[in-house]
């Protein structure tokens, strides 16, 4: 089995507005496209394979009637509640995603799925994956979930080149370097990710720009940083606010040089 970073989710009430926001940075967002099925539609941003999806609500009484889909049943809870928008959780690309699941249910996890899902893109053709869900018996334990897309790596590099929403920038080149998670504790963290696929975990390392200690996992496409706040500053801030969550954007090769707040989340331009 092979696990890949395939996109970071944020909540938002309207996706839409993510694209004239990042415009302003030169990050080139567009509209994604409708899933029907569960309610939800959003607007993507791409560097690579690598993506951040910005997904809202579009049909309430629809998502509201999702049991299975985990992602619905969380974005219904958080945007109705007072963790409301922002960076939500990952989706890890896997290639055999039915191995997987009963994988992760001998090593404890309940697991919902594989579920088929689809979008509409914006030009009426219909893209397809399956999505599976595990969850720890600690609720509060953020993990990720995994996706398997019917079309294979480089068949869906070659659509989104012809599209051009690959290399489609107008600031520097940017890459989607890491993305940064907030945790009450880094090393039960990783010991939990760990039963989920092998992750190769780098030095430890402090961060002052967000007061935490930090450690980056190896990871194909996009790299993890799990940090735990020292003290005062944006990672406990988040941390109290939101509970363990991904906050933070790593983009390197932008032309810029700053950490700025955009979309309720935090973005590191470099």
């Amino acid at each position: 089995m092979s696990f890949s970073f395939d996109h970071l989710v944020f909540f938002s009430n309207k996706p839409e507005e993510a694209i004239p926001l990042l415009k302003q940075r030169g990050i080139h967002a567009f509209k994604g496209g409708r899933h029907e099925i569960w309610g939800t539609y959003n607007s993507l941003t791409y560097f690579g394979l690598s993506y951040i999806e910005f997904l809202g609500i579009e049909n309430l009484p629809v998502a509201e009637r999702q049991e299975e889909n985990r992602l619905i049943t969380h974005i219904v809870e958080q945007l109705s509640g007072e963790k409301r928008e922002g960076p939500a959780t990952i989706a890890i690309r896997t290639d055999n995603i039915e191995r997987l699941a009963f994988r992760l249910k001998d090593e404890g996890f309940k697991v919902y799925g594989p579920l088929p899902g689809e979008r509409v893109r914006a030009d009426g053709q219909v893209i397809r994956w399956s999505l599976l869900f595990p969850e720890a018996a600690d609720k509060e334990l953020m993990l990720p979930f995994f996706i398997q897309w019917e079309k294979s790596d480089v068949e869906r590099r070659l659509e989104l080149e012809e599209q051009g929403l690959i290399e489609s920038h107008s600031t520097g080149n940017p890459q989607f370097k890491s993305v940064g998670f907030v945790v009450h504790n880094i090393e039960n963290t990783l010991a939990i990710w760990g039963r989920l696929f092998d992750l190769k975990n780098g030095e430890e390392f402090e961060d002052s720009t967000i007061n935490a200690r930090c450690r980056k996992v190896e990871m194909a496409g996009t790299k993890l940083l799990f940090c735990t706040p020292n003290g005062e500053g944006i990672a406990e801030k988040v941390l109290i606010e939101k509970g363990e969550t991904p906050f933070l954007v790593n983009l390197t090769g932008t032309g810029q040089n700053g950490l700025f707040e955009i979309l309720n989340g935090f973005w590191r331009f470099q």
